[in-house]
């Protein structure tokens, strides 16, 4: 398909879910879901973090969860996404690996069946937020080395993960490799997303220039957490065009390729970048960093 053929707008979704320690029931709910935005007329319909299973034990981790092949979970999606005809993006599942650990892998899948990306997680959440909300998401899962880039019909889509979010280089180089669009699944914590959800999403949007897909989990686990929720599509000027609360569901908005490219028009910002030296004084003494 050529640049002048390439459709301009379509309806994007984000299933918003509060994923428990029963695989097939998640997958049941996210099915349900992902069927509703696909009867409100969405092209593109994103789930959350960890769509299939929310558990931060490692050992019911390795119980629970499967390998890549043969894997019931992303078996029932693709077939999901054929039935429908959607672009249907898990926004991440466990998956488990050869070396006894696990990958915590986006998928986007096309309208027939075919998985079109992989994207694993490159920054692992290892946090201690006090009053012992501690994560230790390494101690599970491998990290991925790889930034991720996937045509839409209507433009490239560029792929994150949840604590990915407080890395504004990647979004900027995600940006400035060909991505309109980028998409941030995620499970904040209910403490940090109450601080930082909308603050770091709206300033991706903005620094970036892309829309941006941030479909949530939200609500209190099976296991004891609390998620934050509000699931968000955001312009690439920065404005809110959908908004969840804490519960599950689905929020949808109509995507305007043209708005993204008047943003780049008229602030070109992803163009202006100088190379610059990082001078340390300390006393007499002057270090000098090239960026």
């Amino acid at each position: 398909m050529s640049i002048i053929d390439m459709p301009t707008s379509f309806r994007a979704a984000l299933v918003q879910m509060r994923s428990g320690r029963d695989v097939d029931r998640n997958i049941a709910d996210a099915i349900n879901l992902i069927r509703d935005a696909a009867s409100a007329g969405a092209d593109y319909i994103q789930t959350p973090e960890v769509t299939t299973l929310m558990e931060l034990e490692r050992a019911r981790l390795m119980a629970e969860l499967e390998p890549e092949q043969d894997n019931r979970a992303l078996s029932a999606f693709t077939n999901l996404a054929r039935d429908i005809r959607v672009w249907l993006h898990i926004g991440s599942m466990g998956i488990k690996l050869e070396d006894g650990r696990l990958a915590n892998r986006s998928y986007v899948i096309a309208p027939n069946g075919q998985i079109a990306a992989r994207y694993d997680k490159i920054h692992m959440f290892d946090v201690d937020l006090g009053h012992g909300d501690v994560y230790r998401e390494s101690e599970s899962y491998r990290a991925g080395d790889a930034a991720v880039i996937t045509p839409l019909p209507w433009g490239s889509l560029g792929l994150t993960i949840c604590y990915d979010l407080r890395f504004p280089g990647l979004h900027r180089a995600l940006a400035k490799s060909g991505a309109k669009f980028i998409a941030v699944p995620a499970a904040f914590t209910r403490v940090t997303g109450e601080a930082h959800w909308h603050t770091l999403l709206r300033a991706r949007a903005i620094e970036s220039q892309s829309f941006i897909f941030a479909a949530a989990q939200g609500g209190l686990h099976e296991h004891g957490r609390e998620t934050f929720g509000h699931s968000l599509i955001i312009s690439p000027w920065g404005q809110i065009l959908a908004e969840g609360t804490k519960e599950p569901g689905v929020i949808a908005a109509d995507i305007d390729v043209g708005v993204l490219e008047d943003v780049r028009r008229r602030l070109p910002s992803l163009t202006h970048d100088r190379p610059f030296d990082v001078v340390t004084l300390r006393g007499t003494d002057v270090k000098v960093a090239r960026t």
